[in-house]
Parts: C-alpha cells; structure tokens; sequence
C-alpha cells in the first residue's frame, strides 16, 4: 500500500500549483510587464505534453467522499485530507488494499467546486464510516490523455480530448475523471520537475 504522506503531496502539488496563477500583481508596472513578458515565454517554451488514446477504462471499486470549495486552492487541500482519511484512517487500519492511484470527479469547472474524491480498493469494503461512500466503474470504452505537465494547465488536456471526441463523433457519457498517476516527490522527499509528473483525464464515451 501507497504512503498517504505522498498523497497528501499530490493534493498539495495541486494546491501549489494553482497557488502560482493566483498570487497578487507587484505594483511597480515595470516589474508588472517584465513577469508577464517572463510567463509568457515560459508557457511557449514549455507547453505540457498530452498524449492522447482511444482506450477501454478497466473496472474499479472506489471509495471515496465529496466534498466542496470556494477555491481551487481549497480543493487541493481537501483533497489532501480526503486521501489520508480514507487511506491511513480507514483502508490501512482495516487492511484494505489499494488497487490503482487516486483519483478525482469535478463536478463543476468553475466556484464553487463539488468533487468526490476517492481510492480504488481490492475489494468491495463490507462497511464504510459515515461519509464514505462506494463508486463502482464499469469497464468502459474511453479517451484518455496522458498529461505532463503543471496542474493550472490541464485545462488544455480537456480542450484536447474533446476535440478527439468530436472529431470521431464520439459522445462523452457520465463524468471525466483524473487520475493522479505520478509522485510529485522523490524518494528524497524533492518536488520532481511536474512535467514529468503524469495525471490522466479519462472520458468515457458511447
């Protein structure tokens, strides 16, 4: 089983992330101009990779909860929270053992942000704490997007399996969901340069 200190880094290298695109302006207008000529080039010179497949997503058993924020900054860390309740709190204790990487539903693109967040287990638990609940996936045809790179820019891995699907004449079905494949820490306890860290976004369809 995973160490849920590194999942409470994944939820906190979200956090961070986001942290970066919502930090107050200087108000010196040169330093101002100067920053926003310095991002711009960072994000033509180091664009994320996304890599895109038509796939079948494998069935799992997740438990998981849901939860809520006013900012994506709030959702980092109560993703981090989630992750460690269910993970040392519940699993650990009971020895249910994870069965794939975390994993996350948005409900909502924009505040507030509803989201479940859970850990696929082995096996169906036989009873859950209050606020736990059980979310079975089916397996399923989908489109998935292999995505490295910071988290504030994977917006772009959306806008890019969504094309895919038009452009087969696909239709999304039920919620995308992510799912937080790398560690965004060494074995050193060092952040690893997140693009290459991968997170996938899967798109069921029919």
């Amino acid at each position: 089983m995973k160490h849920y200190a590194t999942l409470l880094l994944v939820a906190l290298s979200i956090t961070l992330s986001c942290n970066n695109d919502n930090k107050k302006q200087p108000t010196n207008t040169t330093d101002t101009a100067k920053k926003t000529v310095s991002a711009e080039k960072i994000k033509v010179i180091n664009p994320p990779t996304i890599n895109i497949l038509d796939t079948i997503s494998a069935a799992k058993i997740v438990v998981y909860m849901t939860d809520s924020s006013s900012t994506m900054d709030g959702v980092g860390l109560k993703l981090g929270k989630i992750y460690a309740k269910i993970g040392a709190d519940f699993m650990a204790k009971n020895k249910i053992v994870q069965f794939a990487p975390v994993m996350a539903w948005y409900k909502t693109n924009k505040a507030p942000y509803f989201f479940d967040a859970g850990i696929p287990v082995q096996k169906l638990p036989a009873k859950l704490p209050k606020g736990m609940f059980v979310k079975e996936i089916k397996t399923d045809s989908a489109t998935v997007a292999h995505f490295f790179g910071p988290y504030n820019l994977l917006e772009q891995g959306y806008n890019a399996i969504k094309e895919r699907l038009k452009e087969n004449k696909k239709t999304a079905k039920g919620m995308p969901y992510e799912i937080y494949v790398g560690d965004p820490i060494d074995s050193a306890g060092k952040s690893i340069d997140p693009y290459k860290v991968r997170t996938d976004i899967v798109f069921p369809w029919h």
